[in-house]
């Protein structure tokens, strides 16, 4: 929790795993492995809502659910205060809830007036409710989303006003820097070799580590550098969290002995260099077996430094659009799309690897463009009416205006240009990166980035064209992810990733890593669930967006433009005539 407030509702389920993303609290979640992005605050407010009450106005309350991926059960996740006579509530408990720009999280907000104490929602009147995904909030100008309260068929149920706003604390590292005197001399030829091990408890009392310093060789009295770490980790954002710094004696066979330990808090650690904080550094077992035992030496703080990281949010708050494309492999390697081997297969019951890796990542990233308005483009095909092979024509039929709206617009033009086109080859990626990049070219203010999505079934042809447009396009606003769908070997989409080792074209290497490559059938689920199988893709390949995206802002130095004033209905002056 942050610092002494209670939010409304409980958190969600922790996310786990080792070093260096740091496990929290809770149930481990099937789709997650890292710590959350960062926390959101949720304010709710009504206007004109359904006035139940005969003799007075209504007396809302508004409850927020959450639907658990893959089954799509709705489950509570908490309540606002309830108050009482009117119609325009503005409320004040506030929801914080975990927030990934990877993950789509549906949330449905339903109205009551509320008639008695009675905590059962069903003795209660119903009064609407609205459903939006908790990216569609953020994503909103200045992440405030107004919508309309539906429900309740044949009435006018008022509007609904969701802001959020990123906590602070989440955003927060430190620079600190230690160093520790007369430690205990545990090496019998020379002195100790001494490094710290911090750890973060967690609420059932287990401790998580979080750093580790360097090891200072041969010193009872060593002076460690000054490090970095997100107050996220350190803490988990709760100031008053026990922190447990334990003292090592490195050895070369990794049997490390231990000198001693001692406790703190960020807020302990917050004062800065003083009398506070300066440890006794103590080892339970000697304290047990010697009399005379005080400690093991101390360990003092010498710096301690609040940063405040720029986000991801505060660009997308301030404005900034994610602008989507989409390119379709229309190779004959994919089968001929009349037949249920082929990958392009239109089987009237259930979509293909395609058109499953189009919803997947399209319907998370739609949220984070404004007019919901995307390119979606087809490579190596034959196009009517001459038969010309074509590695960059419009799903649509339109070069001139290749959008589409939303996503269901795409999934429209995928299926029409497969009734239209030959499948052919070969399979060439330049020309479309080479298409997303001329856009992005035109705009490298950080009003907009580009995300491309490229679903192919394999081998690449013109590796050379492709390395030279990645490197080329790496200095733009935009990112690449490749969705390698079928069961080819896609060794080399790995090297295009980038991930182990940089890319490069002619002794040019790219400025930075811009490509996500998966293998869709990765992510198919066993029991034949699909959303399942969405969502573990969209995480994945979605996952390094925000850090590709402002490792572009940083290295341009583009700061977040101001969120924008929140919106207050202009007052109509009434002009007299004279």
């Amino acid at each position: 929790m942050f610092g002494l407030e209670k939010p409304a509702g409980q958190q969600k389920p922790g996310r786990s795993g080792g070093l260096p993303k740091m496990a929290s609290v809770g149930d481990f979640n099937v789709l997650s492995s890292s710590i959350p992005a960062t926390k959101v605050e949720l304010s709710v407010s009504c206007r004109n809502l359904l006035d139940r009450d005969t003799f007075s106005k209504s007396d809302p309350i508004c409850v927020l659910y959450t639907q658990a991926i893959g089954n799509k059960e709705w489950r509570e996740f908490g309540r606002t205060e309830v108050i009482d006579n009117t119609l325009n509530p503005d409320f004040v408990r506030k929801f914080i809830m975990d927030y990934f720009f990877e993950e789509r999280e549906n949330l449905r907000f339903d109205f009551y007036d509320v008639d008695s104490k009675s905590p059962n929602l069903s003795k209660h009147d119903f009064l609407g409710q609205m459903f939006c995904t908790l990216g569609e909030i953020v994503g909103s100008q200045g992440s405030r989303l107004e919508k309309p309260i539906v429900g309740i068929p044949g009435k006018k149920c008022g509007t609904v006003i969701v802001t959020a706003e990123e906590l602070g604390c989440c955003r927060d590292s430190v620079l600190m820097q230690f160093c520790a005197n007369k430690l205990d001399k545990k090496d019998f030829f020379g002195k100790s070799d001494p490094f710290l091990v911090f750890h973060r408890s967690n609420e059932d009392g287990s401790f998580t580590i979080c750093h580790k310093t360097e090891v200072v060789k041969n010193t009872l009295n060593p002076v460690w550098q000054a490090f970095k770490i997100s107050v996220r980790a350190l803490c988990n954002g709760d100031y008053d969290r026990t922190i447990k710094v334990e003292v090592y004696d490195w050895d070369r066979d990794g049997s490390h002995d231990f000198i001693g330990e001692f406790t703190t808090s960020y807020r302990e650690l917050s004062r800065g260099q003083s009398q506070f904080n300066v440890y006794e550094v103590i080892n339970p077992k000697k304290k047990g077996k010697k009399k005379k035992y005080v400690n093991s030496g101390t360990v003092t703080l010498l710096s301690f430094l609040i940063e405040t990281e720029v986000s991801f949010l505060d660009y997308i708050k301030g404005g900034t659009q994610i602008n989507f494309t989409v390119a379709i492999d229309f190779t004959a390697s994919n089968g001929n799309p009349s037949q249920p081997t082929s990958l392009h297969y239109m089987n009237p019951y259930q979509l293909n690897a395609y058109g499953m890796a189009l919803r997947a990542v399209g319907e998370i990233i739609q949220d984070y463009d404004s007019d919901k308005m995307f390119p979606a483009l087809g490579f190596g095909a034959r196009l009517p009416p001459d038969g010309r092979v074509s590695h960059e024509f419009a799903l649509n039929g339109n070069p001139q205006n290749p959008y589409c709206h939303g996503i269901d617009g795409v999934m429209e033009a995928y299926y029409r240009s497969l009734k239209s086109v030959q499948l052919y080859g070969p399979t060439n990626f330049a020309p479309v990166i080479n298409h997303v990049a001329r856009y992005a070219a035109s705009v490298k203010d950080g009003s907009q980035y580009f995300v491309l999505l490229i679903v192919t079934d394999g081998v690449i042809s013109d590796m050379a064209q492709t390395k030279e447009s990645i490197v080329n396009a790496s200095k733009l606003p935009m990112s690449i992810i490749i969705v390698g769908v079928g069961p080819a070997e896609f060794d080399a989409m790995e090297e295009l990733d980038g991930d182990v080792v940089r890319i490069s074209s002619r002794g040019r290497f790219a400025e930075r890593d811009i490509v996500q490559f998966v293998p869709f059938r990765d992510y198919i689920d066993r029991s034949g669930n699909h959303v399942l199988s969405m969502a573990r893709l969209a995480k994945d390949v979605l996952a390094e967006i925000p850090e590709q995206f402002l490792s572009y802002m940083r290295v341009r130095g583009i700061k977040p433009s101001p969120a924008p004033p929140p919106y207050t209905p202009p007052i109509h002056v009434l002009q007299t005539q004279i």
